[in-house]
This record gives structure tokens, sequence and C-alpha cells, in this order.
């Protein structure tokens, strides 16, 4: 895979937590932090690890954590999935 996409977040975040009530999951949600999104830390952390189960990239708990919005987990994916 070449990058790590807003779609690739959005179906894992769908398969995580599910949809909060009046939260439209679109490419416009990549500013937006989880929180107002409406998941929390356990969302977050299955998240993680439907990322690493599909991608085998593992997101250590604590980085996890300093995720705040989609666009820094697409990012920090995108990182380390990278070639050197």
């Amino acid at each position: 895979m070449d990058q790590f996409t807003i779609d690739h977040l959005i179906r894992l975040l769908r398969s995580a937590g599910g949809v909060a009530d009046g939260v439209e999951l679109n490419a416009g949600i990549v500013d937006e932090a989880y929180t107002d999104l409406g998941y929390d830390s356990l969302a977050l952390l299955e998240m993680s690890a439907k990322i690493q189960q599909e991608f085998g990239v593992a997101i250590p708990d604590e980085d996890v954590t300093e995720l705040k919005t989609p666009r820094q987990t697409i990012d920090y994916l995108n990182d380390r999935m990278s070639p050197i």
C-alpha cells in the first residue's frame, strides 16, 4: 500500500467504535478532534489494534493518546509505513 488514507481511517473508526449520532464520517473530519467526533480512548485503542492487525503497524498505547485528530493519525502511520 502506498499511503494510509482518510478512507482507511473512516472504515476502521466505523468498525472500532461505530458512529456517534449527528456525526458524518467523511474527508471533512480530518482536522476534527476525536473527542468531538464521539470517540473515546477505548475506541481509539480498538482502532489501533485493527490498524496493527490489518496494516502491520503497531501504535504504542502512549502514542495513541497523543493522536488527537484523524490527520495526526494518518501522518503518524504514513511516516511509519514509508520505505526508508
